[in-house]
């Protein structure tokens, strides 16, 4: 995608071993659960900054780990090692009716056009860019960073302690 910024963290070989004690899975929910909780600052300054007209655009912003499918065409393809890392979009959501569908209008802007439907014939002036997810990303990606090790630390013992529960209930049961 063109307007899109992946971070890797690097140097974080003491997470890196604690989650390889845990299960694939429970670590890449872990490590969602982490990342979510991380960047709910980032949405909400993004909700904070988008224009205001109905509120439908702030409502839509969301966190997802899934692309629609025209997303999807334009979304790299990952390489080997990059399918199993963790990726969360976050942005106005597409889905019908939720406001979202605009969002790239305002924060882009639009090129004067010929409109058609009800207005056919007439010619739009365009509209100027009201960016609100890049200003947002800009502002919060450094203390996202910052935030993801302690609440990374937090979720992993919390994964930790609920695997060795699991396991003593397996054994006091026999199996």
């Amino acid at each position: 995608m063109a307007n899109s910024t992946r971070l890797r963290i690097e140097g974080l070989a003491d997470l890196e071993r604690a989650l390889d004690n845990l299960s694939k899975s429970v670590g890449r929910s872990v490590l969602r659960r982490s990342l979510r909780k991380a960047a709910e600052p980032m949405a909400e300054r993004a909700r904070a900054l988008a224009p205001v007209k109905t509120g439908k655009l702030r409502e839509s912003i969301k966190f997802g780990s899934l692309l629609n499918g025209s997303q999807r065409k334009l979304h790299r393809k990952l390489t080997l090692e990059e399918r199993t890392a963790i990726e969360l979009f976050l942005g106005p959501s597409y889905v019908k009716g939720s406001g979202g569908r605009v969002g790239h209008l305002v924060e882009f802007g639009t090129a004067p056009h010929g409109n058609g439907g009800l207005f056919a014939g007439t010619l739009h002036p365009g509209t100027p860019p009201r960016p609100f997810m890049r200003p947002a990303f800009d502002a919060e990606a450094g203390p996202t960073i910052a935030r993801l090790k302690p609440i990374l630390w937090a979720e992993i013992e919390k994964a930790a302690a609920r695997a060795a529960r699991k396991a003593a209930r397996a054994a006091a049961k026999g199996r």
